[in-house]
Parts: C-alpha cells; sequence; structure tokens
C-alpha cells in the first residue's frame, strides 16, 4: 500500500486565524487544495495574542510539551497548540511562549514601533517549528513556507537540520512576498540566530543586514523552490534567481485561482506525474 506524500505549511499568518495580508486566505487554500489532491497535511503558525482560542477551538498538546527553545543561551519553553483547519480534515498547529506571543499586537506596539525582540520571536519560531516535526516523527516531503518570519527555515535545514533524519528527503518552497516592515532585526540578530557547532556566521551572510529584504534574499537562495507570490515582489531578487541554475521558480499569476501552479510544484518537487 503507498504512503501518503506529506506536506507541511509553516506560515506566519492563516485565514480564519490571523489575516495580516491577503495571502493569508492563499496559504488556507494551499492547504485545503493540496490536503484534496491526496497529500498529507499539517500547518504550523505562531499563535499570536490576537488570535482567539476560544473562538478557534485551540487546546494544548500535552504529549508534545516539554521542548525548550535556546535562544542566546537562555531557554524558552515551547508550548504547542492545535485546532481543525473549518471545513477541512487537517490540522494547525500553534506554538506559543508567554515572553514571545502573549501580547494582542502582532509586529509593533500600539505607538506602532517594531518590537525589539522581533529577531528572538522569529528565531523561537523557526528553531521551535523544526523541533515540533522532530518530535512529531513525522518526516515531511515538501516544507512550504510563507512570511518572513520563516525565513531561517530554509538556511536551518541546509545546515544545523540537515543530517536529522526527518528531514533526510524534505525539499523546501518559499514564498516570496513584497516586504512589509522597513526596519531591522538588530546587530544581535546574527548571534542569536547561530546554532551552537552546527551553523556558522558565514551560512547566515545573506541576512546579515536584518531587513526584510536580506531575510527573503536568504530564504530565497537557500530553498529549492520559490513561488512569486505578489507582482509587487522583489523584481531584481526574482531574476537573479531565474539565473541560478537547478533553482525551480514559480512565477505570479493573478488567474492562479485553481492553484494549479503550486500543485505542479509540488509533483515536480515529489517525483510525481
Amino acid at each position: 500500500m503507498s504512503t501518503k506524500k506529506r506536506i507541511l505549511f509553516i506560515a506566519q499568518e492563516m485565514s480564519p486565524y490571523l489575516e495580516l495580508s491577503d495571502y493569508a486566505a492563499m496559504v488556507n487554500k494551499m492547504a485545503i487544495k493540496s490536503n484534496e489532491a491526496g497529500l498529507e497535511v499539517r500547518v504550523i503558525m505562531p499563535r499570536f495574542g490576537s488570535i482567539n482560542e476560544r473562538r478557534h477551538r485551540l487546546h494544548e498538546v500535552v504529549r508534545l510539551s516539554g521542548i525548550n527553545i535556546v535562544i542566546d543561551g537562555d531557554d524558552y519553553p515551547l508550548i504547542i497548540k492545535v485546532a481543525s483547519l473549518p471545513n477541512a480534515r487537517l490540522q494547525v498547529y500553534f506554538l506559543d511562549n508567554e515572553d514571545y506571543f502573549k501580547r494582542k499586537a502582532v509586529f509593533n506596539d500600539d505607538d506602532g514601533k517594531f518590537y525589539d525582540d522581533n529577531a528572538a520571536r522569529e528565531i523561537f519560531f523557526c528553531k521551535g517549528a523544526l523541533e515540533t516535526v522532530k518530535k512529531f516523527g513525522w518526516p515531511p516531503d515538501i516544507i512550504h513556507c510563507s512570511g518572513w518570519m520563516t525565513s531561517l527555515i530554509p538556511v536551518y535545514l541546509k545546515t544545523a537540520y540537515k543530517k536529522e533524519p526527518v528531514f533526510a528527503h524534505s525539499k523546501t518552497v518559499f514564498s516570496l512576498e513584497p516586504n512589509s516592515f522597513k526596519e531591522k532585526l538588530g546587530a544581535t540578530f546574527l548571534k542569536k540566530a547561530i546554532i551552537s557547532n552546527q551553523i556558522k556566521e558565514k551560512d547566515l551572510e545573506l541576512y546579515k543586514e536584518g531587513t526584510n529584504a536580506a531575510l527573503n534574499k536568504g530564504a530565497c537562495k537557500y530553498a529549492d523552490a520559490v513561488v512569486v507570490a505578489s507582482d509587487k515582489a522583489d523584481k531584481k531578487l526574482v531574476d537573479e534567481l531565474k539565473a541560478e541554475k537547478g533553482k525551480i521558480i514559480v512565477p505570479f499569476k493573478k488567474d492562479n485561482e485553481d492553484l494549479a501552479d503550486y500543485l505542479q510544484l509540488y509533483h515536480q518537487l515529489l517525483g510525481l506525474k
């Protein structure tokens, strides 16, 4: 009996839980469409404080408890919650932490100031997502990342996590969206993002500026495939990626409502017809 191919969506936003941009609805559609196409689907996203746990019926997954994420020498407990996506038979896992995600605002405070710890929040989420998959013991064939908060996933998979059996056959996709913030993640971003003895600062060279553009560039360069998710995405970066040998690029199409291009990409990465 054949085993279903597995696709994991790691996203910073997804309808109906959090809608920061139009792409939240696209992640929802991609997950449901992939599920209907016979793929085994799971989703991981941050449990931002603005997500209503009662309305969306989130509950803690006790069997996955006990994970701590190390950032700059300090341990932060990872709390994992789950909900069933409405009108679909698939599960969405929410990564939570009292220090990073309890606040109601997402990336900016009440005065519009970009949170000083957004770098640490991203690192916590990216490490937490990969550690959660290890705890699952659920090897994904494809990991599709969307949003700047997922931008470290492709480089981590090519370096610190490349020898992990659960990721041995994983292919990564990154959705390239327009920049959503103008600030920088701070001078200590790279230092915090390093995983001792498994990833070096030179591996993160593309990310060093800590800008939204730098995060996107690093993720795109390390991903196996890139989906251009908007006609406002960085055209210079897209041209650079097109010139890379072996890089799979899915161009933006306004009439991609049936998501045929996405499914074709997944089939290509999976070696399916």
